[in-house]
């Protein structure tokens, strides 16, 4: 159970840290930037891949690759995802790429 007030502790050190090393380093900042993109595409696909009760090898097959790419692009460290991988990938799921441009918050995003 979260004791009260923890969720705004938390934020705050967020903050603080974001400020100190991030804020105002263009290079920090588009790393972050990557870092979250690469973690959202990690997440919607494995929410998609959940949500067709497949397995990472069952997906694999349907698109003619192997478990261990599967698991890779499942990975937010991973940073290879590449769109063609993505519209496979989307096409097994009975889905499509969509690819927006959204302007980037220059406060941190918690």
């Amino acid at each position: 159970m979260k004791k009260k007030g923890t969720d705004k502790k938390t934020t705050e050190a967020f903050r603080i840290l974001h400020n100190r090393y991030v804020l105002g380093r263009p290079e920090a900042e588009a790393m972050l930037e990557e870092e979250r993109s690469n973690g959202e595409i990690a997440r919607k696909i494995t929410q998609l891949r959940d949500q067709a009760e497949l397995t990472q090898a069952q997906l694999a097959k349907l698109i003619g690759t192997s478990r261990t790419v599967i698991s890779r692009l499942e990975d937010s460290d991973y940073d290879g995802h590449s769109l063609s991988m993505l519209k496979r990938v989307a096409a097994a799921l009975n889905r499509r790429v969509q690819i927006r441009f959204v302007k980037i918050k220059k406060e941190l995003q918690v």
